[in-house]
């Protein structure tokens, strides 16, 4: 256990004194079928959490991870990320909660503007990252507005009225689905927007920084100044060794010191086909999560 700030968080939440964090990762594509017995292989190797991105085309993250949730006990599951402005939030609420009463309350969402870039299909949406702001900031007020049985939001740029929701309404397992979102660090802006949610995925700037434990150091004051909740998740990610526990366990630890309550593992890096990615996830994936020894 180690003490931060003077709380105790078990799985990202709060208790009395001290981080226990959690092990979770971030399949990095494949076949539906692939990508499934990943997941189940991460649930049997230990891992606490089981991630998968959100593409505009390609196997979609909601029908994987609801296949996922009816093969698995005990993993949360969740996207990392949905593009959230590209949405439709009410949409993205039904697909979240279904996914919480198919895993009796196991679901995440994490959400962000969406990443722009050469490798991404033109598809028309907005792109302009006020706007894309807007959208998102009025997505996670009205999912959970729905979450909470509400049936009215107006916002600037989403409508919703339903006038009778008993009929098709689909209300989580959760009492608080937790929602983590983007931040980029040290923008306040973008931080305030962390102060509404339930975790923080770090992007660092300026553009293209490595992030490090002290940026996480500097970020959890922050939020703790501005009067963040206590158990907020703050989220590491990267690559660990397969074949070195120890070392493993070591490169982790100055960011569980730091604050962080979720460490994510990657294979974004190196080999150049998917095939050898899906590899290289599958063994780190099954050497179990770097706890140490």
């Amino acid at each position: 256990m180690i003490v931060v700030g003077g709380f105790r968080y078990t799985g990202g939440m709060a208790t009395d004194g001290a981080i226990e964090i959690q092990y979770g990762v971030i399949l990095p594509g494949g076949s539906a079928d692939e990508q499934l017995e990943a997941a189940i292989l991460a649930e049997q190797s230990g891992w606490d959490g089981v991630f998968v991105w959100e593409a505009a085309y390609g196997v979609d993250a909601w029908s994987l991870l609801s296949a996922i949730a009816v093969r698995t006990e005990r993993v949360r599951l969740g996207t990392l990320l949905t593009p959230l402005p590209w949405r439709r939030p009410w949409k993205v609420a039904s697909q979240v909660a279904t996914l919480d009463q198919l895993s009796h309350g196991r679901a995440i969402l994490t959400v962000g503007l969406g990443a722009l870039g050469p490798e991404l299909p033109e598809t028309g949406e907005v792109t302009e990252t006020r706007v894309r702001a807007e959208l998102l900031d009025e997505g996670i007020d009205l999912i959970r507005t729905l979450w909470q049985g509400g049936t009215q939001y107006e916002g600037q740029h989403f409508t919703y009225r339903c006038e009778r929701n008993d009929l098709v309404v689909v209300r989580p397992v959760q009492e608080n689905i937790p929602i983590w979102v983007v931040g980029a660090w040290p923008r306040p802006k973008s931080m305030r927007r962390v102060l509404r949610c339930d975790g923080v995925v770090p992007e660092y700037h300026p553009a293209g920084k490595v992030g490090t434990p002290e940026d996480i150091r500097a970020l959890r004051a922050w939020l703790a100044e501005h009067g963040a909740r206590p158990d907020l998740d703050v989220v590491a990610e990267g690559e660990t060794p397969v074949d070195d526990a120890k070392a493993a366990a070591a490169q982790v630890t100055p960011w569980t010191e730091a604050g962080s309550t979720w460490w994510l593992e990657t294979r974004w890096g190196a080999p150049e086909t998917l095939a050898d990615r899906l590899d290289q996830t599958r063994e780190r994936i099954a050497a179990g999560p770097p706890r140490g020894v």
